[in-house]
C-alpha cells in the first residue's frame, strides 16, 4: 500500500519511523531486531535511509576512468526489500540526488520496482566538496524536484533510454519539508518556494525535518497551505537521549532546540536526560495529535527504547 492510502484511510494518527543501515560489514540482525521491537505498535511505514556523502568518485593521474568508491552504508534497497518480507510492513528508501547519477538512480527505481516496493522519498542529499567541485558534468539530478520529476517520467513509463517492453512503475514520491528553514534557503519565502517546486514536480506527500518546538511546525503548515500547497504533511520528530545531542542536533541538521529543554538537560544528571527527551517528546505528541495530523514520524538511530515509551502512552 501507498504511504498516502494509509493517511486517507486511517481514521486516527498513526507513527512511523526511520532508521539508518549498518555500517559497511556490519550485521543487519541489529536492524532487524530494532523493527520486530517497533511491529506491535503498528508502524504503516518504515524509512530506510541512504548516505550519499558516503559515495565519492575518484579519478587517477594515469587514467581516464573514474573508479567508484564503495560506501559505507550499503544495502538500502536490499534492507528495505529484507524489512518488508520478514515484517509484512511497507518501506520507504531514500532516494538522492548527490552521490548518484540520473542512470544509477533509474536503475535503483526499476529494483525496487521489482521488490514490489512503491514508496520512496526523493531527498537531494548532502554534497560533498569533492561531488561539487570534480564532477559537475556528471548526468545527475541537481536538486529534488529534478528527482521527482525523473520518478514521474518513470510512472509515466518514459526511461532515460528508448527501452523494448518498458513498464510504467507506480511509485508513491515523498519529500522533505523544514519547519526551521533549510540551510541553503535565505528566507521562508524562498523555501516555500523550492517546496512548491517539489510538489508541482509530482510529490505526494511531505515529511518534515525534526522539530521541538511545535511552533515551528504550526507555522510552516500555516505557511504552505496558503501558498496553496495541500499534500499531507507529516511532523518528523527526534527525542533528545544526551547531553551531546544539544551540540550535535543544530550542527548536524540545522534545528533549534529551545532553552527550556536546553536548561532541563544540563542541569540535569546525565542519567536523567533520556527522562527529560520522553517527557518532552510525550508533549509534542500530545499537542500534535490535537491538531488531528496524519502520522507522526520517529527518527530513530540506534535504540528504539525511548521512541517506545512515547508511542507506548497512546497505542
Amino acid at each position: 500500500m501507498k504511504v498516502v492510502e494509509y493517511l486517507e484511510k486511517s481514521s486516527t494518527t498513526t507513527f512511523s519511523y526511520e532508521i539508518i543501515p549498518p555500517l559497511r560489514g556490519g550485521t543487519a540482525q541489529k536492524i532487524f531486531n530494532l523493527v520486530e521491537v517497533l511491529m506491535p505498535f503498528d508502524p504503516p511505514f518504515i524509512d530506510v535511509t541512504s548516505r550519499a556523502a558516503e559515495v565519492y568518485y575518484e579519478d587517477s593521474y594515469h587514467s581516464t576512468q573514474i573508479r567508484r568508491v564503495r560506501r559505507k552504508r550499503p544495502g538500502t534497497l536490499g534492507l528495505c526489500a529484507a524489512i518488508k518480507n520478514r515484517f509484512n510492513v511497507e518501506t520507504v528508501p531514500h532516494l538522492l540526488c548527490h552521490g548518484f547519477t540520473k542512470e544509477e538512480t533509474e536503475d535503483a527505481l526499476i529494483e525496487l520496482n521489482y521488490l514490489g516496493i512503491n514508496n520512496v522519498l526523493a531527498v537531494t542529499g548532502d554534497d560533498t566538496e569533492r561531488e561539487k567541485n570534480r564532477y559537475e558534468k556528471r548526468n545527475k539530478n541537481k536538486f529534488a524536484n529534478e528527482l521527482v520529476e525523473q520518478i514521474v517520467a518513470l510512472n509515466s513509463g518514459l526511461y532515460l533510454e528508448n527501452l523494448e517492453d518498458s513498464y510504467p512503475t507506480d511509485f508513491c514520491i515523498g519529500v522533505g519539508g523544514y519547519p526551521e528553514l533549510h540551510e541553503d534557503s535565505p528566507d521562508f519565502e524562498t523555501d516555500t518556494h523550492y517546496l512548491a517546486q517539489k510538489v508541482n514536480a509530482g510529490a505526494d506527500y511531505i515529511v518534515t525535518q525534526m522539530f521541538f518546538d511545535n511552533s515551528n511546525f504550526i507555522h510552516f503548515v500555516e505557511r504552505v497551505r496558503k501558498a496553496g500547497i495541500d499534500i499531507p504533511i507529516i511532523p518528523g520528530l527526534k527525542i533528545l537521549s544526551s547531553k551531546s545531542h544539544l551540540k550535535l542536533l543544530p550542527e548536524r541538521f540545522h534545528v533549534t532546540i529551545p532553552d527550556d529543554l536546553v536548561s532541563q538537560v544540563k542541569n540535569s544528571d546525565p542519567k536523567d536526560v533520556k527522562s527529560i527527551g520522553v517527557k518532552w517528546a510525550l508533549n509534542q505528541c500530545q499537542e500534535l495529535l490535537e491538531m488531528k495530523v496524519p502520522c507522526i514520524h520517529f527518527y530513530i538511530m540506534q535504540s528504539a527504547k525511548s521512541v517506545l515509551k512515547v508511542v507506548s502512552e497512546f497505542k
